[in-house]
């Protein structure tokens, strides 16, 4: 099974452009074409291809700047082994009518809320609400852009006399199955003041094979995490597991057949349940290690080095994680163990022997005060750890001959 890409074609009249999918007759493309400029029966009408837009075939016998297409030989000859062509509309017809906008939709005056409060701490009341306004819309800002999604925030509520008043500051949750009825720890509400994305592990998987062979992926998650973003964009088996199936070629080159996309590595969101551990609490002071940004950057290259990874992972990594990295004046980091890691986000792939190596970096940021509690887990004691031993790290992993997979994920514990 072979991928195929989509053949586009650029109509042009006068000073206006479309693009449309390439037809495969010329029956279709003057269809196409009169449909789009609209002219009148009696209209003039005729179509070119400029010799630079047509095929080599086509380009090579003629001797001026076009190649008139007026039966099915010369469009065929034209478009012969072209991906992209152009096809240029002279008539006499008036310039095609655009399209109206359309009608912005009714104004929301009115939607159902829910709010959580915590009456004392481990008691919880729900109040289901509805918000109207009288004519502000509540689905759009001033600007017009429309507003969507579910909320996450502090809700301030004032009263002052004959002054009610409610002040709301969040942010529009990703998660679309957002569960309201969900318990927020007290520290959580504390931090509340501007609502920030959900962290999420960002997970990137690579397969090495020696020889050509089809492969199927599957991911699945615990209770207490989720899957985010997939690129190519996975096949959801429940709610909790998805899968990719893609055709493995010798050098790591991925095909996807349902995105007809060809990638070197599948790349996925893990967002963990912030409701149930604190993401910080996985990066303490009696397993972690803590150094400066600028020992950090240098450091961390040299420990992905050698787990295995190459020049251009080890670039690949640091460079799309440094805007993450240089956030923070210090850095607490680990890895975290197989064990560990399949009873979180389990990996199984439909081939019998297979070497796998799944490094999972985890850090946050520190302050100088936080820096005391790694006192005695530095840079130096970093560099004493095995961590080849911490993550199962196999000799086979560097055997061009084995099936090989490797996963490198980062999650920013805040």
């Amino acid at each position: 099974m072979a991928l195929t890409r989509q053949r586009l074609v650029t109509l042009v009249y006068d000073d206006m452009e479309t693009v449309r999918m390439l037809p495969s007759t010329f029956a279709d493309l003057e269809v196409l074409a009169r449909d789009w400029v609209k002219p009148p029966p009696d209209a003039h009408f005729s179509l070119r291809v400029p010799v630079e837009y047509a095929s080599f075939q086509a380009a090579r016998y003629v001797n001026g700047p076009y190649i008139w297409i007026t039966s099915e030989d010369s469009y065929q000859i034209a478009i012969l082994g072209v991906q992209g062509s152009r096809v240029e509309i002279l008539s006499d017809a008036p310039p095609p009518v655009e399209e109206p906008p359309p009608p912005p939709p009714p104004p929301v005056l009115e939607m159902d809320g829910i709010f959580n409060l915590e009456l004392e701490k481990g008691k919880m009341v729900g109040i289901d609400v509805t918000i109207s306004s009288d004519e502000l819309d509540m689905a759009r800002m001033e600007d017009g852009t429309t507003v969507a999604g579910v909320f996450w925030g502090k809700l301030d509520v004032v009263h002052d006399g004959d002054l009610h008043k409610m002040e709301f500051s969040g942010t529009r949750l990703q998660d679309a199955n957002y569960n309201p009825d969900m318990l927020v720890d007290q520290r959580v509400i504390s931090k509340l003041t501007t609502a920030a994305k959900p962290t999420f592990a960002k997970c990137s998987l690579s397969i090495l094979s020696p020889v050509q062979q089809y492969c199927e992926v599957n991911v699945s998650f615990s209770s207490l995490w989720k899957v985010g973003l997939t690129w190519p964009p996975a096949e959801n088996v429940t709610d909790d597991k998805f899968k990719y199936f893609v055709r493995v070629h010798p050098g790591g080159a991925l095909e996807h057949f349902e995105s007809e996309s060809v990638v070197t590595s599948i790349y996925y969101e893990a967002i963990p349940d912030q409701t149930m551990f604190e993401p910080s609490s996985l990066v303490p002071p009696y397993n972690s290690f803590a150094m400066s940004f600028r020992e950090f950057v240098p450091h961390i290259t040299r420990i992905l080095e050698q787990l295995g990874l190459s020049l251009q992972a080890r670039t690949n990594f640091i460079t799309n994680n440094m805007p993450a990295f240089s956030a923070h004046k210090n850095i607490a980091y680990r890895f975290m163990s197989p064990g560990r890691l399949a009873r979180a986000i389990d990996i199984s792939v439909t081939h019998d022997a297979c070497v796998w190596t799944r490094i999972f970096l985890l850090f946050r940021g520190l302050t100088d005060d936080d820096m005391v509690d790694f006192v005695s887990s530095g840079e130096k004691e970093a560099l004493q750890m095995n961590w080849r031993e911490i993550i199962g790290w196999q000799e086979q992993s560097k055997d061009p001959s084995q099936f090989r997979v490797l996963e490198v994920s980062v999650l920013e514990c805040t």
